[in-house]
């Protein structure tokens, strides 16, 4: 998959000295959709029962055409309009970013339909995902301000943060939040039964006596527990 992705931009991008008629410039977008069925074993009672979980995912791997002035290209006609119009998707991109990486929380629109661009990649830059850009700058001195652009540009991606969680359908959501509540109720069955959780007369729940005397009692042993420890070091101290 990268090799077919690293001919496609050899295919596509040539150095400023290089462009031809043939060099196509044009950013690439792949897109893998994933969907994971899983079993899961749940005891119901004494009988085990199996369910199955489904989760779903989404990979996007980007092949952005870098910016280029038309005075350094010297590109003309099908060329022109090509650099004019990756120039136009990175601004737009550049704004989404932008948007999403305000500290301030000033800006409340993201601007994604400004071009198909951010539109197609709008769940990686502000949705459930996790995403990561990768700049490419030049040591040369004569792409000084191009470097510079780029590297303010990876920097406001940087700011953007995202709240990632797992892609479950609803129903398997449903699953996890019932088998959550059952956990807590079997437990809290188990504290009754063991009398650790009493009711009382207003229909009140709390803890019972015993339990809290236990607990009281544990904590003080804990402690004894210490004294020991230290009174049998000064011991051993003082034989040696």
């Amino acid at each position: 998959l990268i090799q077919c992705l690293k001919q496609g931009a050899l295919s596509r991008t040539t150095a400023s000295t290089q462009m031809n008629v043939q060099s196509s410039r044009s950013h690439a977008i792949f897109t893998i959709h994933l969907c994971q069925m899983r079993v899961t074993n749940l005891l119901d009672g004494a009988q085990p029962t199996t369910e199955y979980e489904t989760l779903t995912a989404k990979f996007h791997f980007v092949d952005l055409a870098g910016s280029e002035r038309l005075k350094r290209t010297g590109a003309t006609g099908e060329r022109a309009k090509e650099g004019i119009s990756i120039n136009c998707g990175l601004l737009a991109l550049g704004n989404v970013i932008s948007a999403l990486g305000d500290q301030s929380k000033k800006v409340v629109h993201v601007p994604y339909r400004d071009s198909k661009l951010t539109r197609l990649l709008q769940d990686s830059l502000g949705g459930n995902s996790q995403t990561i850009m990768i700049a490419c700058v030049s040591p040369s001195d004569r792409d000084f301000m191009e470097t510079l652009n780029t590297l303010k540009y990876a920097n406001r991606a940087r700011n953007i943060k995202n709240k990632v969680v797992v892609n479950q359908d609803k129903t398997s959501q449903q699953i996890s939040a019932l088998r959550a509540e059952i956990a807590r109720l079997q437990m809290e069955l188990m504290e009754y039964k063991a009398g650790k959780r009493v009711i009382g007369e207003d229909g009140s729940e709390s803890y019972s006596d015993l339990f809290r005397e236990n607990a009281l009692l544990q904590k003080e042993n804990s402690t004894l527990r210490l004294r020991v420890k230290a009174m049998q070091e000064a011991i051993d101290a003082i034989n040696s």
